[in-house]
């Protein structure tokens, strides 16, 4: 199985709490992080150092989608906080359905949300890929 991890944090969020939270959704499906192929997130992340540098990490290619293209995407836990501030109400969710090319049908895990120790909220969205392109 392929997946895509949908991402979002706040703005300077370390790399050790987007993955921990990483680590902690894909535990959550019993899911690893050899099954991830793809990582996605909203192009105001473009220069997020933590997500930069996971997907140098872990090598894995990194796709960015504008906020309106991220807002036409159904998903099952939209947020009017995130609409407030990015212009969608979702990202991670919406990102990772855009990047595997599915819908929310194939959302594995929603939404998880972690707080790191140092208050930084992160989000990972997963999404199995229908194919294996």
């Amino acid at each position: 199985m392929k997946l895509v991890l949908g991402l979002g944090c706040d703005r300077g969020t370390p790399l050790i709490t987007v993955e921990t939270a990483i680590t902690q959704a894909l535990a959550s499906a019993n899911l690893s992080l050899e099954q991830v192929t793809l990582l996605a997130s909203i192009d105001k992340k473009q220069d997020e150092v933590a997500l930069l540098q996971l997907a140098k990490k872990i090598a894995l290619p990194m796709l960015f989608y504008p906020a309106e293209q991220l807002a036409k995407v159904p998903v099952p836990s939209p947020s009017a906080v995130v609409m407030k501030y990015v212009g969608t109400p979702s990202v991670s969710e919406a990102a990772a359905i855009l990047a595997a090319e599915t819908d929310m049908s194939d959302l594995l895990v929603e939404k998880y949300k972690y707080r790191g120790a140092d208050g930084k909220n992160a989000t990972v969205s997963i999404v199995q890929m229908r194919t294996n392109t």
